[in-house]
């Protein structure tokens, strides 16, 4: 059977398995839409909320960052993996005792306050549709290559599918979806790891296989490590060391805090550990989580590393002279009709050569290297199809964990609790299903039309939330003193700041963004760091000129300081 056929099976067997359970699991309360009844067992909510967690960013861009640019993409291992146990331990269990499932909400009620609320849902949205364009963009690159679509029409399809299961489903179905998207996922991206590390290495765990001696022809070890091989052609390239970093010790500093705040405000995830029945199943949740995440971030060095080698020798050759097009390996066929790989034949000779610089002739997309490995490694077809039906995994479960949070702040945040506080629980539930739905017409806009690669994209969404909730959640939590004027002052300040300095980069004038414009050289990426300490400073002045916290509101902080009880989700 070809990969043609292999793909459509697969992946139609999976959607299936998808709208099959959101069809089975439906909601038919807002606390089933909102929070999946709060009965999920820890051990499944860990496998829900790492498929929620590791998008398509994780899955099919991260590690052809890392492919691409070595040492420096570690920044996001790092700064992700960090942001999620800074979520688990600092966040989690306070925010479950206080019994809010959304971010605007706690806002809301820990400031007293309206306008916080309003603000914080403005946040959300803010942060989720710049989130799940990187998502939609994952999915159109899934498509276009694997179904033989244009990038729009695949965007189109994914949009139906998630349509169908966030809107019909809730929580309670996306929860469940997530479960075996998280086995396609976790599946999918493991069994090409391993292949390639035993080819290669002779390493069944690539996690080993990446600090191994590569085998020769022979299947016999060559004396050359992995690492070294790859640091050798890189130099021969005109690129920099794989193992050496070329980016600045303070923009390495700002990139990974912002990931790691953001990580820990990111509304998608925080909801997540509502829907287990109590604070010690949060924490045992949070756990699991952690676990899950493990097996594939340790991984994705190995991979990528794998991928590399691989992709420099099909294109330049072992020899390093390059390899006429007419004979270009079959994956560099099938990705020139997509688009994201081009070829010019610059010095008229006929042959592919991939380099630094202006003789470099391959324009190559990194959002392909993960889907494109298996081709590469000349792997089984149905290794292949899995791998499409591992990034649509990937890609959708995140969207439909960020359509919530925007159908939430909408319906819950916006209406429920702010404009039509009067409103019937049916009511509420059909207007939740409503904004999911225009936040996937928008999500497909998102899509159709990035704003960047998809790991750069959902940076900057981390960045976002970095400089915008996380400190207002923090202080929350951790300071009776603040007050709604410092909060609401902190968090416009933050994402005014933020989001200024990344449109002027990203949008009004991309030509600038180079490490000698940015401040104190952070780059677009790394701001959303800075953009927090002004909301913390920002925050501390304006609580110190303005009215102290009423008493209520310090007995309330003061008890979920001690995180003990169910903490069940409350709608009232």
């Amino acid at each position: 059977m070809d990969v043609q056929t292999l793909t459509y099976l697969i992946v139609g067997v999976t959607f299936a398995l998808y709208i099959g359970i959101a069809i089975k699991t439906r909601a038919t309360s807002t606390k089933e839409f909102y929070v999946a009844g709060g009965g999920v067992p820890p051990i499944l909510n860990g496998m829900a909320t790492a498929a929620d967690w590791m998008s398509a960013a994780s899955f099919i861009s991260l590690a052809g960052i890392v492919s691409f640019v070595g040492y420096d993409g570690s920044v996001y291992l790092m700064g992700w993996t960090g942001g999620y146990v800074l979520l688990a331990l600092l966040m989690v269990p306070y925010l479950r005792k206080f019994g809010k499932f959304t971010v605007p909400d706690f806002i809301g009620d820990r400031y007293y306050s309206q306008t916080a609320r309003t603000v914080a849902v403005v946040c959300a949205i803010f942060i989720s549709f710049t989130y799940i364009a990187g998502q939609m963009r994952g999915v159109g690159v899934v498509f276009s290559r694997f179904l033989e679509v244009e990038v729009d029409t695949g965007v189109y399809i994914g949009m139906c599918v998630v349509f169908f299961y966030a809107v019909l489903g809730g929580m309670k179905g996306i929860t469940y979806t997530q479960v075996a998207q998280y086995c396609v996922m976790i599946f999918a991206f493991m069994v090409p790891a391993i292949f390639l590390s035993v080819m290669m290495t002779g390493h069944v765990f690539p996690q080993l296989g990446f600090g191994a001696e590569l085998l020769d022809a022979s299947g016999n070890s060559s004396g050359v490590y992995l690492l070294d091989k790859l640091d050798g052609l890189s130099t021969e390239l005109g690129f920099a060391e794989y193992t050496q970093g070329s980016k600045s010790m303070i923009d390495v500093f700002f990139i990974c805090g912002a990931l790691m705040f953001g990580t820990a405000g990111l509304p998608h995830v925080i909801v997540r550990f509502f829907t287990v029945p109590s604070v010690k199943a949060s924490r045992s949740s949070a756990g699991w989580t952690l676990l899950f995440i493990a097996i594939m971030y340790t991984t994705i060095p190995a991979l990528a590393a794998f991928s590399r080698v691989n992709m420099i020798e099909s294109i330049n050759g072992t020899d390093g002279k390059g390899i006429p097009h007419e004979q270009a390996p079959n994956w560099v066929n099938s990705w020139e009709k997509t688009g994201l790989i081009q070829w010019d034949d610059k010095n008229g000779d006929g042959k592919m050569q991939y380099s630094k610089g202006e003789a470099n002739e391959m324009k190559i997309d990194r959002d392909i290297i993960v889907l494109a490995t298996p081709e590469m490694a000349n792997l089984p077809a149905w290794v292949i199809a899995l791998m499409a039906a591992g990034g649509l995994a990937a890609a959708l479960s995140t969207s439909a964990g960020l359509l919530l949070v925007i159908s939430t702040s909408v319906s819950h945040d916006l209406l429920k609790k702010n404009l039509m506080p009067h409103i019937s629980d049916k009511k509420e539930l059909i207007f939740a299903r409503l904004a999911a739905a225009a936040g996937i017409v928008m999500a497909g806009y998102f899509g159709i039309n990035p704003p960047g690669f998809v790991a750069a994209v959902v940076a900057i969404a981390f960045g976002l939330a970095a400089s915008s909730l996380f400190p207002a959640i923090t202080m929350g939590i951790f300071s009776k003193r603040m007050n709604k004027e410092g909060a609401i002052s902190g968090m416009l300040a933050g994402l005014l700041f933020t989001t200024v300095y990344i449109a002027y980069f990203k949008f009004i004038n991309p030509s600038a963004n180079t490490s000698d414009n940015w401040l104190f050289g952070i780059s677009p990426e790394g701001i959303g760091m800075l953009g927090m300490v002004i909301n913390f400073v920002v925050a501390a002045a304006v609580c110190r000129v303005t009215a102290a916290t009423p008493q209520s509101v310090v007995d309330m902080v003061e008890s979920i300081r001690f995180p003990k009880g169910s903490g069940e989700a409350q709608d009232h």
